[in-house]
């Protein structure tokens, strides 16, 4: 998951860069051609003058690109080891073998994830729960990165589904494999926190019981935590 958030960041980001790049330079091209000298001082002060213009157009830049991906709301995030705390121990005949946790920061989105992953003790079904807490990313990232949340999807065939529904007053979004029995469910609460359930060689019942583990609740809870209020 976090491995797509930041593919999906960096093709946003080249675009919106790129953009910004042919906007410069239609602006430039409009401007009147500077007068040619030979004086070396002038052209060493021209020099810096266009480093520091460039560095402060991609600061600029940076701050319009950072304030569209959240829709201009600052959020510190839960710490991914209070996320943890929310994870079950176990699922039913599976023992939870594996725990990971991190926070990172790119291009001023923060996100904070907690994963638990749970084995049978054939080792032969597994599933992986993982908790997100997306921060700021309320504005045409999070739109963006979870196109399902805004839209209706009702898909079915021999192969398998994938459809939207509400979970405990929240959009959610499942899909399953019936040939290879692997599926997975993704519920967003209050806007912020993305729970995703996935399982192999699981059928989905198992995949929705595991979901029941998680404490909606408890994050729900936690909506408002780090969100800064406007001076």
């Amino acid at each position: 998951m976090m491995k797509k958030l930041t593919l999906f960041f960096s093709i946003l980001l080249f675009i919106f860069f790129t953009g910004c790049d042919k906007s410069s330079k239609d602006d430039t091209n409009q401007e009147s051609s500077p007068k040619v000298t030979n004086n070396n001082d002038s052209d060493d002060k021209q020099v810096d003058k266009n480093i520091n213009g460039d560095y402060d157009d991609f600061t600029e830049s940076m701050k319009k690109f950072g304030d569209m991906m959240s829709g201009g709301e600052k959020v510190e995030v839960v710490n991914f080891r209070k996320l943890k705390e929310i994870l079950p121990e176990e699922l039913d005949d599976m023992k939870r073998t594996g725990f990971s946790g991190e926070k990172t920061n790119s291009f001023g989105i923060k996100i904070s994830k907690a994963e638990g992953k749970y084995k049978s003790e054939d080792n032969k079904q597994r599933i992986e729960i993982t908790i997100i807490d997306m921060g700021s990313m309320k504005g045409f990232a999070g739109m963006t990165a979870f196109a399902w949340s805004w839209a209706e999807i009702d898909k079915e065939s021999d192969d398998g589904f994938e459809r939207t529904f509400g979970y405990k007053g929240h959009k959610a979004f499942e899909k399953y494999s019936t040939k290879y029995q692997n599926g997975e469910v993704q519920v967003l609460v209050a806007k912020r926190f993305m729970v995703e359930v996935k399982g192999n060689d699981v059928p989905m019942e198992k995949i929705r019981s595991a979901l029941e583990e998680v404490n909606i609740g408890d994050l729900e809870n936690m909506k408002g935590e780090g969100v800064k209020k406007d001076e």
